[in-house]
This record gives C-alpha cells, structure tokens and sequence, in this order.
C-alpha cells in the first residue's frame, strides 16, 4: 500500500487496558466510509503490554503500521513520528483513550470536503473539576495575550491536517516541540467544532497538574520573546520607582531632618528586588536552555521496532547513521544511535 486518502496517527504510552477497544471502535468507523485508510500507532516506550498489542494488531491487519520507541520520548516526539510516518492524502491525530471519539471522524472528513487544511475537534469542559476547568480558562488566557500564535481553549491535538499542513509541520526542524502553537503557526483555512467532553475509558490521564504547568510554560517561551521583554520593562519600572523614592527621601529629609533609619523598608526593597532578579535569571534560563537543546541536535526519538522492518527498525530522520554500512570511506569511528542500541 504506497499511498492512502486517511492516515490516522495515534500516540499511545501505557493503554494496554484501551487499545484493542480503541481500535475496534475505529475500524467500525473507518470501514464504512470507503476511503482507503492506515492507521499509525506509536508506542512511546509504554511499561505495560502496549507494544506487544500493537504488534499483534498489525499482524492482523494490513493496514496497521506502527513504530516502538526505545523509551519515553513524550507525545511531541510520538505525533512527530507519526507524522513522518503516515502516508495519507490527510492526517488526523487522535489519542488512544477514547476521549477522542472515533464517531466524530465522518464529520471531521466531511469538513475536510469544504477545502479547509485543518479541522479541529474541540472539546468542551462538561466533566471536569471547577478548578482545573479556571486553571486551564486562566492558563489559555494568558497565553493568547502573551504568545505570537493563537491557542484556543479546548483545542487540542484532535485533528485533521491535509498533506500540505503536514509538510508544513514537519519542515519545522526544533528540538523543543509545542504542537497546539504550530499548527497554528502554519496557518491555512482551518474549521473547528465543539463536541462534548468524554471521560477516560480505562486507565488513567498521563497530564498531572505539574506536567501541565511545565507544558504551559513551554508553549509561551515557544512562540515569543515577551517574558525577556518584561523582564527589561521591570527594571525600568523599579528604577523608575527608586529615584521617585529617592527625591520623596531628599524632599523629607529637608523639611523634617533625618529621621531613624527604615529597617523594615530596606529590608523589603532588598527582598523583592533580590525576587525579581531571580526570576528575571529563570526566564532568561528558560531560553538559554532552549538554545542549548537546539544546538545539540539530537534526534526527537530513538526507535526500537517497527512494522517497516521488525527485525531492524526504522530509522528516524535525524538519527546518525550505522556505523558498518553507511559510514563515509576513511570516516572515524564515533558512537551512533541505532535501533536503540550503542555501536562503538
């Protein structure tokens, strides 16, 4: 199978108690559309039996291909390999937990028909705890006010991209990946619809509050330089606020003399000036470090297995090549990443 017209991309990590369903329920949908269609799994080094169902599945069907990483790489790293995997005149990314509903694929298909490049199933909040639900309006606040990109409430990785979006993305070449601000960096005709929230059908959610904060700061250092900015328009207003403290001091002093030295005020302004500049220093890692990441270069997964060649693996792009067969004439020998393993 050369070429198809659907792709489907599905990240799994852990949904050994899922996946089987999971799959049921989409060839249940995508058989009766008459479209040809793959489907792509992509084991993100799961612990449990994930990869061993994957591979089971594939041997059934024809039409699965899948790619096992030799450890937790993160779901950027998984929708990318996907990505880079599929085949399909369009792409939609879908989770394994049947949060995404496979009975919304007709309709996100249907859209595709009106010449939109991207269709975005986007979810509501019907469900959820009342204070992850302000969290999250909270966090998607500030991130629309501060990132150069704009990043909807509930919009999500469920989509469809045409073979142009998907070119699109994958000809971005960064390290520190945040999906949600690229595809709406790359633009094109987009749609959207809202469906109403769906509960985890077994397993539990991999996106614990701290991962979430992590992932939030990652997508707003992503796409813009404002938090260095802010940091410049701080010092500018403390010192702004010390020489107006500094002339009230003179003015004071003149008119009623010296009076006993603030203790307690010095001590504030040392304290909250010394807060300040660390975080200044943090944001300022932020970006260093991301620069650090991106001048190393090192590929975004390592892959263990694959339906490509099960015996060998699939090499990503990105990967060194194998020592024994690709190596240039007089070359010296280094340490390359191959199919999860060290070759000196």
């Amino acid at each position: 199978m050369k070429a198809c017209q659907v792709s489907v991309v599905v990240p799994c990590f852990d949904e050994e108690e899922v996946i089987e369903a999971f799959h049921r329920a989409l060839l249940a949908v995508l058989e009766p559309i008459r479209h040809t269609f793959e489907i792509c799994y992509v084991d993100d080094g799961s612990g449990d039996r994930t990869g061993a169902r994957i591979n089971a599945l594939a041997a059934e069907d024809r039409r699965v291909r899948y790619v096992s990483f030799s450890r937790n790489f993160g779901k950027e790293a998984a929708m990318l390999a996907g990505l880079r995997m599929s085949r399909g005149e369009v792409v939609v990314l879908m989770d394994a937990d049947l949060q995404h509903p496979p009975e919304l694929l007709p309709r996100i298909l249907e859209l595709r028909k009106s010449g939109y490049d991207q269709v975005v199933a986007r979810r509501d909040r019907t469900g959820e705890g009342a204070l992850r639900t302000l969290l999250s309006a909270a966090c998607y606040r500030a991130m629309g006010r501060c990132m150069d990109v704009e990043v909807v409430d509930g919009e999500g990785d469920f989509r469809l991209l045409s073979r142009k979006a998907v070119d699109a993305v994958l000809a971005l070449p960064e390290t520190d990946r945040f999906s949600k601000g690229i595809f709406s960096w790359i633009g094109f005709d987009t749609a959207s619809f809202t469906y109403r929230n769906v509960r985890r059908a077994a397993g539990r959610s991999k996106w614990a509050g701290r991962n979430l904060i992590d992932y939030g700061i990652g997508g707003l250092v992503s796409f813009n330089n404002r938090p260095l900015r802010l940091a410049i328009h701080t010092g500018l207003a403390l010192a702004l606020a010390a020489l107006g403290y500094a002339l009230w001091i003179i003015v004071d002093v003149a008119l009623h003399g010296v009076a006993v030295p603030g203790y307690t005020t010095l001590l504030t302004a040392v304290v909250a000036l010394g807060g300040i500049q660390l975080a200044t220093l943090g944001v300022i890692g932020e970006y260093v470090g991301r620069i650090y990441s991106e001048v190393k270069r090192r590929p975004h997964y390592v892959v263990r297995e694959t339906s490509e060649c099960p015996d060998r693996g699939m090499r990503p792009p990105g990967v060194l090549p194998d020592a024994e067969s690709d190596a240039e004439p007089g070359s010296s020998s280094g340490v390359h990443v191959y199919e999860g393993r060290r070759r000196t």
